[in-house]
């Protein structure tokens, strides 16, 4: 999956290292190096140390817990079967990670019966050393297909070997049509539906596990936000700055990278790829994450480099405010549109609406092995919140053509209301809080 800070156009650096220096102060900061990468790295990035011991791996034995939880879910929407492609679904139930391409590697998990697995034929050893490690039994059935045959009869042959000539067969959501479409072909008295009521149902609410992970990978984030904070200078472009966050979370061991939009391009929610180069009393915006075996961070922080105006003040406490109302608001069987309502409520009665004027998004997005993923929450959505489903909560303000603030922490659901996973961001000077 290509996230939206790739997609605009910041490249991530391969990153390898972890953990920080409680005190981390912003007088004079260091110069930083021409290249994060190139060995002279500024003193508080260089200062962070390795936290991938941390990191615990998701188990065989949960993994199968997933599938028999999809059986549920499969008998509850009427679904006989769903069918999974290149993707995080396919890692999460079963632990292959594998791309997309035109080639159809898929896994079809039955409501009742085993599973299988279609792959290409010269993709057969690469595709068992995964199986082998994952909760597929080792005598899952395997259907390879050479490079001038359809995968799609093997699909239909598969199911009509376990009584699944009819029925309902589950899409998970990030198929390409051309795999959906030729399976539709070769099951004509077969019918396709949305697997996102299994999909979904299972990824929204997280274990103990999923959500330490989540939990270290937000710690890990913010750890390199803050080593790049105190290494900032006058001078540096966006890149520079991206190259920093990027390589604060190799030093940790993890792979992180982050969007950086300074001054007035820091009002375009996602940011621009114009050149930009920080100034005295511009505002910064660096918005990015990490993942921890398979599972991510998405952490915004808004400063200043130098004196903020007023005006800036301003539209900070104001955010700051919304972020607390939704944060205040949240709890299990709630619905999801609440708190998107109580955090926009906040900026439009103090003067930046009315509705998507300013804060032009929604409230906040559910997270797990995809920065973004179900549930939402926005106008609409009537689901209700449950413990353990996890979000991100970043409100926002954009002054076209001047500047935008951002604050964005994870939120996780308790038994009984909500958390943010990491200390929040108390103003625009001290974005990491008092210096130790």
């Amino acid at each position: 999956m290509v996230s939206r800070r790739k997609f605009i156009g910041v490249s991530a650096i391969a990153v390898a290292g972890t953990a920080c220096h409680a005190s981390l102060a912003h007088t004079n900061p260091e110069p930083a190096a021409e290249s994060a990468g190139d060995g002279a790295m500024p003193p508080a990035v260089a200062a962070l140390t390795s936290a991938k011991a941390q990191a615990q791996p998701i188990t065989v034995d949960e993994r199968r817990a997933r599938i028999e939880r999809a059986r549920v879910l499969m008998h509850d929407n009427g679904l006989n079967a769903i069918l999974l492609t290149g993707g995080t679904s396919l890692d999460y139930f079963t632990g292959i990670e594998w791309g997309l391409s035109e080639r159809l590697l898929a896994v079809i998990l039955p409501a009742s019966g085993s599973p299988f697995l279609v792959t290409p034929a010269f993709e057969h050893a690469r595709a068992m050393e995964q199986v082998a490690a994952g909760p597929l039994d080792t005598g899952t059935e395997v259907m390879t297909w050479q490079e001038h045959e359809s995968p799609y009869a093997l699909i239909a042959q598969g199911l009509q070997s376990r009584g699944l000539a009819t029925g309902k067969l589950g899409v998970e959501e990030t198929v390409k049509y051309v795999f959906s479409d030729g399976a539709a072909h070769a099951l004509p008295a077969m019918s396709l539906a949305s697997a996102t009521p299994i999909t979904a149902g299972c990824r929204m609410v997280k274990t103990d596990h999923e959500v330490a992970l989540m939990r270290l990978a937000a710690a890990v984030t913010l750890r390199a936000y803050h080593a790049t904070w105190a290494s900032i200078r006058e001078g540096m472009t966006q890149h520079d700055v991206s190259d920093l966050v990027a390589a604060g979370h190799r030093r940790q061991g993890f792979d992180g990278d982050a969007t950086v939009q300074v001054g007035e391009y820091s009002a375009l929610p996602h940011g621009s790829r114009t050149p930009q180069t920080i100034r005295d009393g511009t505002i910064v915006m660096i918005d990015g994450g990490c993942t921890v075996e398979g599972y991510t961070s998405d952490i915004t922080r808004t400063f200043v480099l130098g004196t903020p105006t007023d005006e800036m003040k301003k539209v900070f406490d104001i955010v700051f405010r919304a972020q607390t109302a939704a944060l205040q608001t949240a709890r299990p069987g709630l619905e999801c549109q609440a708190v998107d309502a109580a955090a926009r409520k906040v900026i439009v009665d103090a003067g930046y609406g009315p509705d998507y004027t300013y804060f032009s998004h929604r409230l906040g997005h559910g997270m797990g092995m995809d920065g973004h993923e179900w549930p939402y929450l926005v106008r609409g959505n009537t689901l209700a919140m449950q413990p353990n489903m996890m979000f991100s909560d970043e409100p926002g303000i954009y002054i076209p053509g001047t500047f935008g603030v951002r604050i964005e922490d994870d939120m996780h659901i308790t038994a009984d209301g909500a958390e943010l996973l990491t200390p929040r961001s108390p103003s625009l000077e001290q974005p990491f809080g008092p210096a130790a």
